[in-house]
């Protein structure tokens, strides 16, 4: 299914070099590579007077020194957050004391906070204690000097997920929502399912072409690798309904026989993936579990 998707493994930057990506918009990349960041954290600089910064990155003051580089002695006015995974927003607290720019993004509830005890994935990777400045609705905008931003809220990798739409232009800031060199995580309980295919939806309805994610390169054909990510996940989530038809009982006996030949570094992603599966199948009735889900959670196709 991989091949269905084209993943696009290339991707031509340096670290701590700015790369223009069209007028008014510059991509930075972070030097946090890892099994689930590829080349790392992608941070863009949008606007050409004065500058929105989407992303700031993991807690790094060598990439902080590269994004005040890349501004140029221009006022950075916004610090937006596509979500509050750390590779993502743990840079946004000293970028804004340097800047004295306005933190933008979607709250989270305290129900959607998760804890280390009831997350699979662990929360060592999502800031639980990030307010921003200015908390986001769907389809509110964020207005610089000369840029106009407009905030899509797509639930489904996390809770808080935002992408951001370029108004005047055909970019879209994907962060993890859609992203060119892999599928998406969704782990529960911080990630779900049912939001994640209900945010491709939404991307469907929507005029840009070019995603800008927060790994991996450009994508050119925006729509059409949304449209591939849905193809994909019904193709997984039907495997997965055969292989408890079959006699699979359990998460972990599935993501055995669908991922027999996973590179190891990868093999909590893909448990955690059929377990997302699993509870959308759950969720309309078309499975039951016994329990708690988890990956060890017996399961009986109905």
């Amino acid at each position: 299914m991989s091949s269905d998707l084209e993943l696009k493994t290339s991707m031509i930057f340096n670290y701590g070099e700015a790369s223009g990506l069209g007028p008014g918009v510059i991509r930075l990349v972070a030097e946090n590579p890892g099994p689930f960041t590829f080349k790392g954290t992608n941070t863009y600089l949008v606007g050409s007077t004065s500058l929105a910064v989407i992303d700031p990155g993991p807690r790094d003051d060598t990439h902080l020194a590269a994004i005040l580089r890349a501004a140029g002695g221009r006022p950075i006015t916004h610090i937006l957050i596509t979500h509050t995974h750390r590779d993502h927003v743990d840079n946004a607290e000293a970028l804004k004391s340097a800047t004295g720019a306005s933190t933008v993004g979607f709250s989270r509830t305290p129900a959607a906070r998760g804890s280390i005890a009831s997350s699979p994935s662990g929360t060592e990777f999502v800031d639980i204690v990030f307010e921003p400045d200015i908390p986001l609705d769907h389809g509110q905008q964020i207005v610089g000097e000369d840029f106009r931003l407009t905030a899509l809220h797509t639930p489904g990798h996390a809770p808080d997920h935002v992408c951001y739409a370029l108004e005047g232009r055909e970019f879209l800031f994907s962060g993890d929502h859609v992203m060119a060199w892999n599928t998406t995580v969704v782990a529960p309980p911080e990630g779900r399912m049912a939001d994640y295919l209900a945010s491709l939806q939404l991307l469907l309805e929507r005029p840009e072409s070019v995603y800008l994610p927060g790994h991996g390169g450009r994508i050119e054909d925006g729509q059409r690798m949304v449209k591939a990510y849905l193809l994909h996940r019904r193709w997984r989530e039907q495997a997965i309904l055969a292989a408890i038809r079959d006699g699979r009982r359990t998460p972990r006996d599935i993501a055995a026989l669908i991922y027999d030949a996973l590179d190891p570094k990868l093999h909590t992603a893909a448990l955690l993936s059929v377990l997302a599966h699993v509870e959308h199948l759950i969720e309309r009735d078309l499975v039951t579990g016994e329990g708690s889900l988890s990956f060890d959670q017996e399961l009986t196709a109905r």
